[in-house]
């Protein structure tokens, strides 16, 4: 118990600033047959501790903890629902070289955005209210999934950062929060 507290702290130390380059580059696509490779399920591996490690995060993209590959990971908390009960623990989800290839023409302005790489900054940025995301899992499996709310907003942040886009280029009304002061952001 206590190598996982401390893995999970230091995994929180992985966790780079917007100051970090590798935040404003374009990531690479993962080789698919690169994907069930122990360096691709190391990196998974460590992204999965990176946002466990952060309470209020909620997704987590490769160029956050350093590396320039395109992959998104979301919190299993997100999947929670009465078909998933929370007595019922659903795991991080992988999502390997994404592309959004249909975007509803709908937009929301989704207010309390944040960031694990721009603490303590939240802003309000418009999001479309629904999209279509193509990806590879962890298994190397192509999949398509549609998705609105809140999972649609985590998707279109962790692809911007894929692009080197962070949400603090989009946001207006950015403010700073700091953790005592916050009870409803979520962070990606």
């Amino acid at each position: 118990m206590k190598k996982l507290i401390h893995e999970k702290n230091k995994a929180g130390d992985k966790i780079v600033d917007q100051n970090n380059k590798v935040l404003r580059k374009i990531s690479k696509e993962v080789k698919i047959a690169e994907i069930k490779s122990p360096k691709i399920k190391k990196i998974l591996h460590d992204m999965s501790l990176a946002l466990d490690s952060q309470s209020d995060g909620v997704a987590i993209a490769a160029p956050q903890i350093g590396i320039g590959l395109r992959i998104f990971m979301v919190s299993g908390k997100i999947f929670q629902d009465d078909k998933n009960p929370a007595s019922k623990k659903i795991p991080n989800q992988a999502f390997i070289n994404p592309e959004i290839i249909k975007f509803s023409k709908k937009t929301v302005l989704k207010e309390g955005e944040g960031c694990l790489s721009v603490r303590w900054l939240y802003g309000k940025v418009v999001r479309h209210s629904n999209v279509t995301l193509k990806y590879h899992d962890q298994n190397g499996k192509l999949n398509v999934r549609g998705s609105g709310r809140l999972l649609a907003h985590i998707f279109q942040h962790e692809v911007d950062h894929l692009n080197g886009i962070l949400f603090i280029d989009k946001a207006t009304d950015v403010e700073e929060i700091l953790p005592e002061n916050n009870t409803t952001n979520e962070k990606q």
